[in-house]
């Protein structure tokens, strides 16, 4: 298989009238990207320090909101927070932090230490503002961890201010992918606007996309790979053959388009699968099979105009940025390297657009935002 494969026989009449079509498109002219070094606005107020980027996403008012620990935030940058303060340099910022298009923080709250009647995550993972505003954050760790810290079993919702509203969810260990009372290492969420569920990428521990009701917490439905029962069978990632394995290895994303198609990430399978929001299954995209590492499909979003023409995916395992074009799955561009240098990444995470077609890319301490330089727009 060369870049992407994709396994669509005998299914393709079926997805037309689900916005993946059988016919070869046009060519599309695709957009470019550079670097947009005048984003965000440095340094961060307050002598602040990022830990680790958990999670990024972009609301209805193109801001861009971020997800990072505090708590990771070295001990070398946490100098100005000591008592007596043993540096100018720094502060751990909160947890949430909100920017506006130009890069300057408008509000930021949250952390451990704020968490009262919820558990906030030991080890912080996705960020999602629903169509409602309100903020969605999960946690990946599985395991108690060496310092004693509980497994993350939850979802958290709040109102864009950090008001508290919605636990999924609790501490603790796994129940097993069939279990709806805890989550296990859940990495993402999107909130359908048509029926205000949530649904779920359960995740690091589980192996399933799983529904809830946004508001009630109230379990709906849940599905493994192939639309099949999730199980917690043990099986080995993909090893890049023929074959692909039966069941989610780490559901690291999911994302659902405004036509009803649900996109669920498979990170360490390096695939794409594609379903109804009843589970159902359509299609499945492989990319670069023969990646191990961090896999080669770690998150998607989509390109905002009506029909979502491209998604953008991060590839994490080849340090790369790649458009594809959503109708069928084709690569239509990469481009990205490892390094630190402004522009290259390291630990690559999530990539998503904004409402003009740029996009945003976490790594370990930063974000950055690649702007469009070829005059290719959303329409």
């Amino acid at each position: 298989m060369q870049g992407s494969s994709i396994r669509v026989a005998l299914l393709m009449l079926a997805l037309a009238p689900f916005g993946l079509q059988a016919s070869e498109p046009a060519t599309e002219k695709v957009p470019e990207y550079a670097l947009d070094a005048s984003w965000p606005k440095l340094p961060l107020p307050n002598r602040w320090a990022l830990g680790l980027i958990n999670g990024i996403h972009v609301d209805a008012n193109n801001h861009l909101w971020m997800f990072h620990s505090p708590e990771l935030v070295p001990n070398y940058a946490r100098g100005a927070a000591q008592t007596p303060p043993t540096g100018k340099c720094c502060v751990p910022a909160p947890a949430i932090i909100e920017f506006d298009e130009q890069g300057e923080v408008l509000r930021a709250w949250g952390g451990p230490e704020q968490a009262k009647g919820y558990d906030w995550p030991t080890a912080g993972h996705g960020l999602f503002v629903d169509y409602k505003g309100n903020i969605w954050i999960g946690g990946s760790q599985t395991r108690v961890g060496a310092d004693g810290s509980p497994p993350d079993g939850m979802y958290l919702k709040f109102d864009p201010n950090g008001k508290f509203l919605l636990q999924i969810g609790g501490r603790g260990p796994s129940k097993g992918s069939l279990d709806p009372s805890r989550l296990s290492g859940a990495s993402a969420v999107d909130v359908d606007p048509e029926t205000n569920e949530a649904f779920i990428a359960d995740g690091y521990g589980n192996h399933r996309v799983i529904v809830f009701d946004a508001d009630t917490g109230e379990f709906k439905r849940q599905w493994g790979a192939y639309g099949k029962p999730p199980t917690d069978e043990k099986l080995p990632r993909y090893d890049g053959g023929p074959t692909l394995p039966k069941q989610f290895n780490l559901v690291h994303c999911i994302r659902i388009a405004n036509d009803g198609l649900v996109y669920v990430c498979d990170r360490l399978n390096n695939r794409l699968q594609v379903f109804r929001k009843d589970g159902t299954f359509l299609a499945e995209y492989v990319y670069e099979p023969q990646t191990r590492g961090s896999g080669s499909v770690g998150n998607v979003s989509l390109w905002p105009d009506a029909q979502q023409t491209f998604m953008v995916m991060n590839d994490p395992g080849n340090f790369q940025t790649v458009l594809i074009r959503r109708a069928d799955g084709k690569v239509l561009s990469r481009f990205g390297h490892f390094g630190t240098w402004a522009g290259e990444y390291h630990r690559n995470h999530q990539m998503e657009f904004d409402r003009k077609g740029n996009i945003y890319t976490s790594e370990d301490h930063r974000v950055q935002r690649l702007k469009i330089v070829n005059g290719v727009t959303p329409r």
